[in-house]
């Protein structure tokens, strides 16, 4: 593992990682339980990396997807991305750095049935109050940079499943986030599909992206070069190909 964050003072701006964990413990209620999802994490994951985060059901790899996504506040700990520290960003400060910093990649894909494949890239642009016009170029050139520029006017129930998954990777990149996460993208993809997302993933980090991808199965997390092992909230093993 690496060396932890001192609690007390936020890492350097210059050099500093786009994750850095520290300490971060998760509680929450199921029913008349309070569940301890994540047990004291210590993480750093540095610009550029593609790391795979894996764990069984109820491991807690979720719930730190979330909390990297900032999408979930951690109960206790401190969060900083790209040398911010998330505590101390408002809910509209989070909800920019959501949409400028960070694409998302989801296994149900999440997108939209009534809209095109293009429409459908160009969403994260739109809450940005993009012109219709560099919205529309963009979403473009996110669809040909992952391979389904000639899909563009088709709609998600008229393209297949590693399509659609395809346009949720375009939909991530189409602000050039800083960080892309990944959760189970092959999930629901058969075995040939699933590996041409982890090679299209793959190609985006050589480009630059930094990718964490959350994953159950060992094979996917295997062609990560950092494989993080999560069980029980804590951290078993971090290590590297």
């Amino acid at each position: 593992m690496d060396t932890p964050v001192d609690p007390g003072s936020e890492p350097e701006q210059t050099g500093h990682p786009v994750i850095a964990l520290d300490q971060i413990h998760k509680h929450y209620a199921a029913g008349r339980l309070d569940v301890h999802a994540l047990r004291g994490i210590d993480l750093r994951i540095e610009h550029g990396e593609f790391v795979s985060i894996m764990g069984p059901s109820g491991s807690g790899k979720t719930t730190l997807m979330e909390i990297l996504g900032c999408l979930s506040a951690p109960s206790s700990g401190r969060y900083w991305l790209d040398g911010r520290a998330a505590d101390q960003i408002d809910a509209d400060g989070l909800a920019r750095l959501r949409g400028e910093q960070i694409g998302f990649v989801f296994q149900s894909f999440n997108l939209l049935p009534r809209l095109t494949a293009v429409e459908n890239v160009e969403l994260p642009l739109s809450y940005r109050r993009v012109s219709r016009r560099e919205r529309r170029r963009r979403g473009h050139a996110a669809l040909e940079r992952v391979g389904l520029a000639h899909r563009a006017e088709h709609h998600p129930t008229e393209i297949s499943g590693g399509e659609r998954q395809r346009v949720a990777i375009a939909r991530a990149l189409v602000n050039d986030p800083s960080l892309v996460l990944a959760d189970e993208p092959t999930g629901n993809l058969d075995t040939r599909t699933g590996n041409d997302i982890l090679d299209l993933l793959s190609g985006l980090n050589q480009t630059g992206a930094t990718v964490v991808i959350v994953t159950h199965d060992p094979r996917i997390a295997g062609r990560a070069p950092r494989a993080v092992s999560i069980r029980d909230g804590v951290i078993e093993r971090d290590e590297r190909t």
